[in-house]
Formats: structure tokens, C-alpha cells, sequence
């Protein structure tokens, strides 16, 4: 079983991780979101905007573990405007579509933000 930081909020807003090629930039995330897994200290939510939307939607390379955290109990927000903006809120398979409110009121409450 797994130990939930419910106080820290992890943010992704690429579709990958870093300033890098896209190739990079999603193979690094997939390591990253794979060892968060394994540490069993999962975060409580983690929000998706910007970019960061697309590694919810069909397709993405890391929907496999994205499914992981949910199924552990991590919240997965993703922002509708963006979805909306990238013509993708039919296409989500992970998460939650919420606001930029449900983002704000999840880094309120949180005691420790990471953005990636």
C-alpha cells in the first residue's frame, strides 16, 4: 500500500518534462511519473495544464502509470480550458476535467507545489 502526501501538488504543464526534444522530453517523464510509483509517497492531486493536457488523452506514452497513481488514489486535475483550446475534452482517459479554480484551490491547500 502506498502513503499519500495529500499536501503536496505536483504540476505539469508539458507534454513531457523539460526544455528538451519532444522524444526527450516524454521518455523523462515516463521515468519520472514510473519512479513516483515506486517511491509509494504519491502526492495528492497532480494538475495537468498548458501542454501538460495532452499526457491525459488518448495516446499519450504514460497513461499506463497516470492510471497507476489514479487507481492509488491520486487526484488527477486536468484543465478544460486547455482540452478545449487543443480541440481534446473527448479524448481524456485519465482524470478529471476541472477549472483553473480546482487547479488554484489545489495549491491552496497544498503545503508543497512542484512544478515539472
Amino acid at each position: 500500500m502506498s502513503d499519500f502526501d495529500s499536501n503536496t501538488v505536483i504540476l505539469i504543464s508539458r507534454n513531457g518534462m523539460g526544455d528538451a526534444e519532444a522524444p526527450l522530453q516524454q521518455k523523462l517523464i515516463g521515468i519520472y511519473l514510473n519512479l513516483l510509483l515506486e517511491s509509494k509517497l504519491l502526492p495528492g492531486v497532480i494538475c495537468f495544464y498548458a501542454d501538460g493536457v495532452k499526457l491525459t488523452v488518448n495516446g499519450s506514452p504514460v497513461l499506463e502509470q497516470l492510471r497507476s497513481l489514479e487507481a492509488q488514489g491520486v487526484r488527477l486535475v486536468i484543465c478544460s480550458t486547455c482540452l478545449n483550446y487543443y480541440n481534446l475534452a473527448d479524448q481524456v482517459e485519465v482524470g478529471i476535467a476541472g477549472g483553473m479554480t480546482d487547479i488554484l484551490e489545489a495549491q491552496r491547500r497544498a503545503s508543497k507545489v512542484i512544478a515539472l
